[in-house]
């Protein structure tokens, strides 16, 4: 498996992203539902949102934790303190457990950055047993993404490279309405049900936002920081402004929003 995520530092990803997948990563619990006794799997573990927000939600027997990314499991592994957590470096796409192994399978924020999502979801489906649970959230980057549409919509009104990535952002795997629903069902599961998950992304000022963005962190710091010295400067200008639209720098709050899924395993 590829994946089309650029991370320098788990502490820059938790500043650009981190910080919000935390927030997400109850309303997807919720969603999925959990009991206690169970095993879960958390495929695409980042630095461990989800993966150690699910003790605080059930007595489970067992949480294993999949990252794509040696600097995410290694961050990951620093940070447990749970016995009853495992985190390996694994691919999405071949999960190294048996089949039936657990009881739910859930994923977040991950789908859209893998280019054959669909086998994820198919790997997610084997690896729970029959009447378990799969479920997956991945942000909606053209409609419910304002806080990332104000960047690339900024740099795209002069730029066609701009315009090249925005479009490729915008369309990742799963993010069209009804996508990720639909490869659910392709891969054998039932009762599939999508909903929209919302948070908030607070900011205290532009350096807030704009830090790990320029630092590189993610796609859209491995555009910025691709600019040269010209296009960049124009680029911390151009962004700068459409964050404080006419007011003073300070905090700022956005609403975004993630499709998410879930679905049955045949019994």
């Amino acid at each position: 498996m590829t994946s089309s995520f650029s991370v320098h530092s788990a502490d820059g990803y938790d500043r650009l992203m981190g910080r919000w997948s935390q927030k997400l990563a109850p309303l997807l619990i919720d969603f999925a539902g959990l009991a206690d006794g169970e095993r879960v799997i958390d495929v695409g573990c980042g630095t461990g949102s989800l993966t150690f927000a699910l003790p605080g939600k059930a007595n489970l027997k067992e949480i294993a934790a999949i990252d794509f990314s040696p600097v995410f499991v290694a961050a990951a592994k620093q940070r447990n303190t749970d016995a009853r957590i495992a985190i390996q470096e694994a691919d999405a796409c071949a999960l190294p457990f048996p089949d039936n192994r657990f009881d739910r399978a859930m994923s977040l924020l991950v789908l859209h950055f893998v280019p054959e999502a669909g086998k994820a979801v198919a790997e997610m489906r084997r690896v729970v047993r029959p009447g378990g649970i799969v479920a997956a959230a991945v942000w909606d980057h053209l409609g419910g993404m304002p806080v990332m549409r104000m960047m690339w919509d900024t740099l795209a009104a002069g730029n066609e490279s701009a315009r090249q990535m925005r479009r490729k952002y915008f369309f990742q795997p799963m993010m069209r309405p009804g996508e990720m629903k639909q490869s659910f069902v392709d891969n054998g599961l039932l009762h599939v049900e999508e909903t929209s998950l919302l948070i908030r992304m607070d900011y205290q000022s532009f350096e807030d936002y704009w830090a790990p963005i320029a630092a590189g962190e993610g796609p859209l710091g491995w555009y910025v920081t691709s600019l040269a010295p010209e296009e960049r400067a124009h680029a911390d200008t151009a962004v700068r402004a459409a964050y404080e639209g006419g007011e003073p720098d300070g905090p700022r709050s956005f609403v975004s929003v993630a499709w998410a899924c879930r679905g049955t395993v045949p019994g």
